[in-house]
């Protein structure tokens, strides 16, 4: 049964016990078998860093002249440890909590993007309609005579030709929807043609919070609230700063000339759409639980105020947007980096094959991020009141460092049946591979790739070197149809991989066999 968090002195929660439930539920296929993840002791594994990441917060906010800050550590869809530090008010001396709500900016993307899936999961847009189909206003403003119109799918990934636009967004949460329309009726510049480059643009996701408006004839903020907030018992989280409770708002600083200046806070306009949200690290952490839950793909039913295959689907990089060969983790290690935008979401796969989705969230007085690591099931939020406070890079650094101290590894994909099927048969064919011909589990092509005399002659001395075998590994799948598996000898261990065929029944296509190395 999983403990109670403990609220320390220093306002740091630790989950003391493990997690009481597996994170992903049996499911109903018989044929599906449930994650197993590397090892049971995922999170105490974990949970003897968090007074490192605890400092390492702290320390940064204080070299980065944060007033106040709070984090937040997810694992397999659980809040296993949060704090936070400094002040929400400098002039009242008010002590930031994790359920001090923050504005996150740009962090709100997300929100707006999964409801314009929601939207079209539901047949009222498609995403590759035109956005003139929505926005009337929107009608003939092209860059050139043969640009191709632009579509909801370039507004959710930056691809509109509209022009990189912070901090001038920044400025304009408070715009009306007619304050937008106006703007749009008398004309707009364009720096691109559509779908040609990436670049970010705060105006194209307040053109999708006009359009979730025209579609629901809702506000957005209204929508998202109803249909995303409350769904997922985000109760500390709204897009007006006058609804927030007094002892609960963030106040946001600018560091200038060694002291703090106070920022004036924005009402709740249309640019709100691409940064408006404020939410408690309590409350975002059921968000981020919520993308998650969203990995790996199975059987289960769905629970959630939006399909999980449509959270797969914001997490894809959609739309490219850069290679840095040079880059360095905080720490200085070095490690290539692809970058690229979701939908809603910044999205980049490392040297080492790493992924990470998430964003962050920069206004005057605050800066925000959240990252998860979908094979990992580890997330982090870390907000700040700083005008533009760089806490990617200290979510980061905080990442690169928790799993690597802890050891923590991808979770496994569960086997499918038929893998663990031919993983059986093959290995009864082994090392001789006697009626392997007719034994009706290779493909058509297998043996015409591969010859019975020379299986024979690479699988003998890797079986003799080997020596009797004493076991045989489970199946650790790359995919539902392909995988290898451990025999382990009493003198070493060979692994064999193989992959099936799109079949059904899906044949064994390819095989390789090797002596695993000490």
């Amino acid at each position: 049964m999983m403990k109670q968090f403990l609220k320390t002195k220093g306002g740091i929660f630790i989950l003391l016990g493990l997690l009481s439930s597996p994170f992903f539920l049996q499911a109903q296929q018989k044929d599906y078998l449930p994650p197993k993840f590397v090892d049971s002791n995922r999170l105490e594994k974990v949970a003897k860093y968090f007074p490192l990441v605890e400092s390492l917060y702290k320390d940064y906010a204080a070299k980065n002249h944060f007033p106040g800050y709070a984090f937040g550590i997810m694992l397999d869809g659980k809040l296993v440890y949060s704090g936070a530090g400094g002040f929400t008010d400098l002039e009242k001396q008010t002590p930031a909590t994790t359920h001090s709500m923050f504005r996150v900016a740009s962090m709100s993307k997300s929100f707006t993007a999964m409801t314009i899936l929601k939207l079209r999961d539901e047949g009222k847009i498609k995403l590759d309609d035109p956005v003139k189909n929505y926005i009337p206003e929107m009608k003939g403003k092209q860059l050139t005579t043969d640009a191709p119109l632009i579509t909801i799918r370039n507004l959710l990934t930056h691809s509109a030709g509209f022009p990189e636009d912070n901090p001038w967004g920044d400025r304009q949460l408070a715009a009306t929807e007619d304050d937008l329309a106006e703007m749009l009726e008398k004309g707009i510049s364009l720096s691109n043609d559509p779908g040609l480059v990436y670049e970010y643009s705060n105006m194209g996701f307040a053109m999708l919070g006009m359009i979730i408006k025209n579609q629901t004839i809702t506000p957005y903020s209204d929508y998202i609230s109803k249909h995303i907030l409350k769904p997922l018992g985000m109760t500390e989280a709204a897009w007006e700063y006058s609804k927030v409770p007094a002892n609960q708002l963030v106040k946001g600083y600018r560091w200038l000339n060694e002291k703090y200046v106070e920022q004036p806070l924005l009402h709740d306009g249309i640019y709100g759409a691409m940064g408006g949200l404020i939410v408690s690290i309590e409350s975002f952490s059921k968000y981020v639980a919520l993308h998650q839950d969203a990995w790996p793909p199975r059987n289960d039913m769905e629970t959630g105020p939006v399909k999980r295959s449509s959270i797969r689907e914001m997490h894809q990089p959609w739309r490219f947007s850069g290679l840095n060969a040079n880059y360095k983790y905080p720490g200085g290690r070095p490690s290539p980096l692809a970058t690229a935008y979701a939908y809603g979401l910044r999205w980049s796969r490392d040297g080492e094959g790493r992924e990470t989705v998430g964003h962050t969230g920069g206004l005057p007085g605050f800066g925000s991020n959240w990252i998860i690591l979908p094979e990992y099931g580890l997330g982090l939020m870390f907000f700040a009141n700083a005008t533009y406070a760089s806490t990617a890079y200290a979510n980061t650094m905080v990442m690169d460092t928790l799993v690597r101290i802890s050891g923590l590894q991808p979770r496994k994909l569960p086997a499918s049946k038929i893998l663990t099927e031919r993983r059986d048969q093959l290995v009864k064919l082994l090392p001789e591979f006697n009626g392997a011909q007719k034994s009706g589990i290779f493909a058509v092509n297998f043996f015409m790739d591969y010859f019975v005399d020379a299986l024979q002659k690479e699988a003998r001395p890797i079986f003799e070197k080997a020596g009797k075998i004493i076991s045989v590994g489970e199946v650790v799948p790359e995919n539902q149809l392909r995988g290898y598996f451990d025999l382990q000898g009493e003198q070493a261990s060979i692994r064999v991989s193989f992959t099936l065929t799109p079949e059904n029944p899906a044949l064994i296509q390819e095989y390789h066999i090797k002596l695993n190395e000490k």
